[in-house]
């Protein structure tokens, strides 16, 4: 019987330990996506307990707590630290099975060098154990950031954001990680809800010095703050849509759009897809012209306890998969970037492992040769970020293109303690070619498949994004 969690976790044959502790074990890492704040970074916050670390902002394991019937107040309520870390301790013992049980004891294990389990009965001295770590110098952000060995972290901004923790850490020379911004639009596409919408306008042209009162010089706007990410380091942008969009569109019929918009009026459900497209095209554009990553997060059914929403608003632990045919308006966006010469390299995500295939024979159309992997299925997102979703995941990319040039995983966390994640993700991908060369389906050539474990774990992710200064 396999010890839990010992050197060789997930690790089930020989092949599959040989190339994690020796390929892919030691590779730096570059989180391409993720939901920290650059602010925390730059002020080397010190936390003042696990649970603020832990447990703060994070909806996977307030799902859980919901789930085993935990009182709201002792999830995103005004209990105490601890009362809130034990209520967590009662559940974690019941979530064997679901990769939260994985994740916190490797946190605990990789941060800590605790390998207790997390139960009611272990909970105090864990607690007390970790918060005494936690108030040492080197446990404020930055080093725990270098105990992972993290070269990029690629934060989640909004184009009105002025960028000044990005501009104060890239101006600290005893800093090494690059933490980059990526451009994320979404409140400029919101024209369902106009009075939100112009409300934002009138922020987004504060930013960019233009007084938005048309279409041209909306897009101008996005286009000065693009270039202002641009000199900030950025190398993507981010779109949050439950289906790709697609709408045919005239310059005119989106000039009229946005001038109804602008006047505060609501516009047809077809005309709000129409405005939507035409600002995801220019955006496209835009990245295209500057060698950016467009990520398309498609998928996710956003806020659907409308009760719990009121009370605590978006991302907290409300959402859910999507199942809205995207095959056509995919194929068509991809096209309509193509043809016009502007599509950039494409990360697409989706949340419904049900599209991986699908997604994956779309996107075999528009490799042009021009970039190794420039269009790709992003790694297991979300609900998808367990073992079975990575594997579905990577073998519908190994089945219809190439793994090898898959560019791996991120952390899409709001914690400084998820990087371990990383570490899960990569013992999954030995594994499972370790599994391919014990059934006699690939060759036991370590050279080879070292070098494909590495590329996976960091060096495709380096090359495809591009950011500037970073090495192996």
């Amino acid at each position: 019987m396999k010890t839990f969690i010992d050197d060789d976790f997930m690790l089930q044959s020989e092949t599959a330990r040989q190339l994690y502790h020796e390929y892919a074990a030691g590779m730096p890492i570059i989180d391409f996506h993720n939901h920290l704040p650059p602010r925390e970074i730059a002020e080397n916050t010190a936390y003042r307990s696990l649970t603020e670390v832990w447990l703060g902002g994070d909806h996977y394991k307030w799902r859980a707590m919901r789930i085993e019937g935990i009182d709201e107040k002792y999830i995103t309520g005004d209990s105490s630290d601890w009362d809130k870390f034990q209520a967590w301790s009662r559940t974690i013992p019941h979530t064997i099975g679901n990769p939260l049980y994985h994740w916190t004891h490797l946190e605990l294990l990789r941060y800590f060098n605790i390998d207790t389990l997390l139960d009611p009965g272990s909970a105090e001295s864990i607690y007390k154990q970790a918060n005494q770590i936690l108030g040492m110098e080197e446990y404020r952000v930055r080093p725990l950031l270098k105990s992972m060995d993290v070269r990029v972290v690629c934060t989640t901004d909004d184009p009105v954001d002025t960028l000044e923790y990005h501009q104060a850490l890239a101006a600290d020379p005893d800093f090494a990680v690059k933490v980059v911004p990526t451009f994320r639009p979404d409140k400029a596409l919101a024209a369902e809800n106009p009075a939100a919408m112009n409300k934002y306008l009138d922020a987004l042209g504060e930013a960019a010095h233009i007084d938005i009162n048309s279409y041209p010089r909306f897009i101008e706007a996005l286009d000065s703050r693009h270039t202002f990410f641009h000199n900030n380091g950025s190398r993507s942008s981010d779109h949050a849509l439950l289906v790709p969009l697609a709408e045919e569109y005239t310059e005119k019929q989106v000039s009229a759009i946005f001038r109804a918009l602008r006047d505060g009026k609501p516009v047809e459900e077809k005309d709000i897809r129409r405005f939507q497209t035409a600002v995801l095209v220019e955006l496209a554009g835009m990245n295209a012209r500057r060698g950016w990553v467009m990520q398309l997060h498609l998928g996710a059914l956003r806020n659907n306890n409308r009760l719990m929403f009121g009370k605590l608003g978006p991302d907290t632990g409300f959402d859910a998969m999507g199942d809205g045919r995207i095959a056509e308006p995919l194929a068509r966006f991809l096209d309509m970037l193509n043809s016009a010469g502007g599509l950039p390299k494409t990360v697409i995500y989706n949340l419904n492992p049900r599209d991986f295939e699908l997604i994956m024979s779309i996107i075999g159309a528009f490799h042009d040769g021009s970039i190794p992997g420039k269009v790709q299925l992003g790694s297991g997102w979300w609900f998808n970020d367990q073992k079975d979703g990575m594997e579905r995941q990577m073998k519908a990319v190994a089945n219809m293109g190439s793994l090898y040039r898959f560019i791996g995983m991120l952390t899409d966390s709001r914690s400084f303690l998820s990087f371990p994640r990383h570490e899960y993700f990569r013992r999954i991908v030995c594994n499972l070619i370790g599994s391919w060369v014990e059934a006699g389906e690939a060759p036991r050539d370590l050279k080879l498949l070292g070098e494909m474990v590495e590329q996976i774990s960091y060096r495709n992710a380096r090359d495809y994004f591009n950011i500037e200064g970073v090495k192996e």
